[in-house]
Order: C-alpha cells, then structure tokens, then sequence
C-alpha cells in the first residue's frame, strides 16, 4: 500500500506538471530575471535571479545557473587538479570528499548573497584546470539551519531502497559548525531481467538462457565541520567516517541449468581534513591545507554453474585491503593590482594501498600475477600562476607545475619507479562584447594511476580474471581547447567547444602470459572532441518559464591495438551521448517539472581475448518538484530505459583471433520512481 501510494504521488505531480504547458498558460508579462554582468566575464547572480524556482538550498540555486555543471573533481589522488568547480567564499572546502555541492546542500538558500560565474579565471579565483567555477558568496549572520531530507528509489520488479540526511550549521558571525548524519542509498539503472543468446562463429545456438542482474548498496556516514577565525586568519575543520555496502547478482538460467555471478563488499573509510589562510599583508595572502583520507574493504566474487545434476567447481575471488592518503599544501597569493595577481605553493602527498587476493577454483588455489601487493606514492610538485586582466576585453591566466614522484610495488612482486612531469597551462579569455566569449586553453596534463591496476581482479558476470600491471606509467596529454559562449534571453547560452589531445602511454588493456589481460600502457593516441550545450528560454516563444536543452559531446579516438596492431578508438570512451531537456517553472502552482530524453548511448571495450559493449536506447525522465512552502519541497522522479543490450565476441586464440562464440545480451531494464522530501528550518 504504502509503495502503491507513492507512485500515486509521482503520477500525480508529473501530470499535473505537465498540463499547464500542453495548454499553453498565458504567459505573465513581466520580464524573466537576467544575470549582471561583473568585470572581465564574471557573471554575477543575485538571489532574485532565482526567486522562480524557490530554491530550498544553494545547491538548488546553482544547479540554476545558466551554463554551469557541477562537476566535485574525480577523486583522483592529490589535491591540485583533483577537486571540483565549486568555492564558497573564494576558498574549496576543507576535504576533497567534503564536496562542493555537499557544503552547499547543507547551506539553506536565505545564506546566499551572490553567486559568481567566473569565466576564464579572474584575479583571486584558483580555477583548478577548470575554464568555468561558480564562487558562491555567503552572508555573515547569525543562525541556525536545519536540512531534513527523506528519499526513497523504488524499482519494479527489483530491490527498493530507502535513505535520508539531517544536517545542522550553526553560524555566529565569522564562525560556524556542524553535522551531517547520513543514510545514503546505492543502485545501477541498468538493473532489469531478459534473456541471452550466445553463437558459435556460424550462428548456431550455444545458449538461450533467461537473465536477471541487480546491484545496489548503501552506506552510513556522520560529518562535523568546524570554521573560526584563529590567530589572525581563519581556520575550517572537517572529520567524516562511514561504512558502506554493494551487492550485485547475474544470473541466468534454462531448464536445468543455472549460472550465477555474486558480488559483495563492505568497506568503512573515513578523513580528517583542516585550512588555515591568514593575510600576511594587505596583497599577500596564505593558504595552507592538511588532508588524511583512510579506507578499507573486504570483497568477494562468486560464480556458480549448474549444468542438469552437475555441478561445476565453484569459483572464489576473495580480496581485503586498506588505503590512506596524506597531504600537506601551501601557497601564497600575491595580488599586485586588481588586474593582476601571482600564486605559488606547493603540495607533498603520500598514498598507500595494500591488498591480498586468493582466486580458487573448486577449492583449489589459482596462482595470480601480483595478487598481494602493497603500493605506495610519495609526490611533491610545486606550482606558480599568474592572471593577468589585460584590459576589459582580455584576460590571460599562466602556469606551471612541476611533479616528481616515486611509486614503489613490494608482495608478490617488488619494483620501484621515479617519474618527473612539468606540467604548463595557459588559458586566454576574449570578451568582444557583453554575452559573447571566447576561452582558449592549451595544457599538459597528467592522470593519476589506479593503483587497484596493480593487484590482480576479477569479473565472473563476464567470464573475466584479470592479472595486476607492475609496469604501469601515468598517462599524460597535450590538451588545446577552443570554447565559445554566446548568452542571450537571460537565461539563455550556445556554447561551441573543440578540443584535441596528443595522448602518451595511452592506459587500456593488455595482454599478459597465461592468457590473462591486464590494465596497462599501449602507446600514443589521439582524442579529437566537439561538445555543444544550447539552452533556449521559452518565454520569447509562448510557454512562461520554460527552457529547452540539447548538449552532447562527440568523442573520436585513436590507439594502436596492443594484440592485433590496427588502429582502433580508446576503450570505454563514449563516442556520443546527446542528451534532450525541457523544464518549465509554475510559480502560480509553486511548482517546477522537466524531463529529459537520450535516444542513444553506449560505449566499447578492447581485450586481447574479446570486444565487447553496451548499447542503451530512449533513456527517459521525467521530474516534478512542489514547493508549498520556502521551507518544504516534494519531489518524483520517474525514469524509463527502453533497451540495455550488451554484447561479447571472444575469440578462440590471441593469434589468428577466429571467432569462438558471440554472446548478446538483452535486458529490458526496470523502471523506477524516485521520491525526496526535504524541509529546512
């Protein structure tokens, strides 16, 4: 009942969202807000820029931001380079995984002063490699603020999930604290049953077995965050531990016969993370940051096959480990005009990951190329910047970081690598004229190793046990960019960006003895991109508070193939994903709704033993938001995925790579509603 009540709910807010629009509701006269333009392609935004929508949360308020994304960094590890495209006040938060967007979801939305749209850097602003960052600008006041919020995913046919968050800020002038309690949820939306086929290399018939797969999980966490002035500057504190789970299960089955592939992990992890900036003077200013993030897991994968009364040995893959990461980073600011301003610093990290493995099969152990290993990375880099505001049509930001690192490997098998990377960066911002600019960018850029690339892994749903990579080298590219924004309507923006990478030790797989495959570097490749993001107010157009969408990046690639030696694209790398959207705010009805549409999506991987892919097709959403009150919003979300097909071509040998079999697999994924209360007070 409750469940039946629910969807009721999503039904009913969707379609009730969606009839004024069908009916073409006249329009309100007065003008939609726009953006005031700052200095030097700064966009300033003022809270009544978002008085439509009734944001709960400044989350909520820069998710609205015409042509922002919030992006919170990938985790990567070190700090410079890592984090996200948010600031609140000028400065990141005081952990890489206290995110932008999580500060901000704490942060009630009557906090908000301004928020600034920095476009191809400003003086002051550490764009982090990014060409865009939102610094959102918050007041100093006194309060208490109370976040609620209760979410529930609920899939049909497959395992519903409940979860929820309290956040308190106390906030007296200059210092502020708080805590975070959360309950969070986890799923895939490819979850659903169908059915998969496998042929030999003429079409006939090996397997017609029915699926089903489902993964989800969770976790547990609580936060305290602490900011005061201290010693003439100002210290923040931020400290989080939590517990976490997933499970996933594929299984398919036909008569007397059942195949089946188990996952399941539990980890806690935990950080601790402190900043300390003081001005040493009226332009000189620092900045200094201590970060320790710690983890650790436990995993097992597990493959069953029962063929009639037969029961094949069972296979284990059994992993446990434990990681941690220490940084310590300083830097000054010296800002010599207000055009101009120099940074330098520097950054020293250690990280860690020791895991031990055991794969069996019936019982019996299968030896493993580096299946207990302990890795470890001390780096230093040390970096300098300068911006410099030319004149109010030009800015031009420069740097370079310098990196020198040393991983070493010791278990089953011991090495040890020093690695030396200078890392320059120029990005130049033309402004012709109001709405219109053009960002330039040319960089050297570095990726971080995975160090579970290392040890070896397994996949049973697909047949795979791959070895660990002793010999892994970091990636690094030659990145130019040319992005251009055209703003008009107020909300509305066309931008055109080209890009094109010049790859070295290009990180895919490779072929190992024994006929395993392993992450690893195959040489030189190129990337040649073209993304496009339009958004249209419908105002002009005859539906009030409307906005239509279409972004999409279109991805060419190129390596030379590590087994057969032919040119072929970088696996896992997403050719195309165009992504349709309209939303529509009702502020008679307090009410938002939007839906979006991606018709095609998909992606390819290379091994040396197979090729395989998915492909997904009309991928729907639809959403609908109320807001009875400033203080309390209802949310549902629906979300449809038509068709999931994943398909494997392995081949019988590395050589002369015949065909052995074909497998297809089609899964009609599960619809599933999404339904989040949340109240502030």
């Amino acid at each position: 009942m409750t469940k039946t009540i629910l969807l009721a709910t999503t039904a009913a807010l969707t379609i009730a969202a969606a009839a004024p629009a069908l009916a073409a509701e006249a329009a309100p006269t007065t003008p939609r807000q726009t953006a005031q333009a700052g200095d030097q392609g700064v966009l300033v935004f003022t809270p009544d820029f978002f008085a439509d929508a009734r944001p709960n949360t400044a989350l909520d308020m820069v998710n609205r931001v015409p042509g922002f994304s919030v992006n919170d960094g990938d985790g990567a590890r070190g700090f410079e380079g890592a984090v996200g495209n948010i600031l609140i006040n000028g400065s990141r938060p005081a952990s890489k995984n206290d995110t932008g967007s999580n500060v901000l979801g704490r942060t009630v939305a009557t906090q908000v002063e301004r928020i600034e749209l920095v476009r191809g850097g400003a003086p002051g602003i550490d764009m982090q490699g990014y060409s865009v960052v939102a610094n959102v600008i918050l007041k100093t006041t006194s309060s208490r603020e109370h976040v609620l919020t209760a979410n529930a995913s609920l899939f049909e046919g497959g395992q519903d999930l409940f979860g929820g968050t309290y956040q308190f800020t106390a906030r007296e002038g200059d210092r502020t604290w708080g805590v975070t309690l959360g309950d969070g949820i986890s799923s895939s939306d490819s979850n659903g049953a169908g059915y998969v086929v496998r042929t030999d290399a003429n079409g006939n018939i090996l397997r017609n077995e029915q699926y089903y797969n489902d993964g989800y999980g969770g976790g547990n966490s609580i936060r305290g965050n602490f900011s005061t002035p201290f010693m003439g500057g100002k210290v923040d504190l931020t400290a989080r531990y939590g517990i976490n789970d997933w499970h996933n299960i594929n299984r398919q089955t036909a008569p007397d016969i059942l195949r089946e592939s188990l996952y399941d992990e539990d980890g806690h992890s935990g950080e601790f993370g402190v900043v300390y900036t003081r001005p040493l003077s009226e332009k000189l200013k620092l900045e200094t940051r201590f970060i320790h993030e710690f983890g650790d897991f436990d995993s097992v994968s597990t493959s069953r096959t029962r063929l009639g009364a037969t029961h094949e040995p069972e296979q284990l893959f059994n992993a446990d480990g434990e990681s941690s990461e220490t940084i310590l980073r300083g830097l000054v600011r010296y800002e010599r005009s207000p055009a101009m301003d120099f940074e330098a610093g520097g950054e020293v990290a250690y990280n860690m990951l020791e895991v031990q493995q055991a794969y069996t099969v019936g019982g019996v152990a299968v030896p493993l190329p580096s299946a207990s290993v302990k890795v470890e990375e001390t780096r230093g880099e040390l970096f300098g910047k300068a911006t410099w505001r030319i004149n109010p049509k030009w800015t031009l930001e420069s740097g370079l970081r310098l990196e020198s690192s040393t991983i070493s490997q010791s278990g089953d098998a011991s090495q040890e690598k020093s690695f030396f990377f200078a890392k320059p960066r120029i990005l130049a911002t033309w402004t012709p004229m109001p709405n219109n600019q053009l960002r330039l960018r040319l960089e050297r850029t570095v990726g971080q190793l995975d160090f579970g690339d290392f040890a070896a892994s397994a996949e049973f749903a697909d047949e795979n046990v791959f070895g660990g990579n002793v010999n892994l080298e970091p990636e690094s590219r030659w990145v130019a960019e040319a992005t251009y924004e055209k703003r008009f309507w107020g909300e509305g923006i066309i931008s055109i960006g080209l890009r094109h990478d010049e790859i070295s030790n290009a990180i895919d797989l490779i072929p190992l003895d024994g006929g395993l495959a392993a992450v690893g570097n195959i040489g030189d490749g190129t990337l040649d991109q073209l993304a496009l993001n339009v958004t249209i107010p419908t105002d002009k157009l005859g539906v009030s508070g409307g906005k239509f969408g279409f972004r999409n990046t279109w991805n060419k690639t190129e390596v030379t193939d590590p087994t057969t030696g032919e040119k072929r694209p970088i696996s896992d790398v997403r050719a195309t994903q165009a992504t349709i959207t309209f939303q529509q705010d009702i502020t008679s009805w307090k009410l938002q709704w939007g839906g979006a549409w991606i018709p095609l999506l998909g992606q390819k991987g290379y091994q040396p033993d197979q090729v395989s892919g998915w492909r997904g097709t009309d991928y729907y959403e639809m959403w609908a938001e109320y807001k009875p009150t400033p203080t309390l919003s209802i949310r549902g979300q629906v979300n449809i995925w038509n068709d999931f097909d994943v398909t494997r071509t392995v081949f019988a040998d590395r050589d002369t790579r015949p065909v052995q079999f074909v497998e297809s697999r089609f899964v009609d994924p599960r619809t599933f509603w999404q339904i989040r209360v949340r109240k502030t007070f």
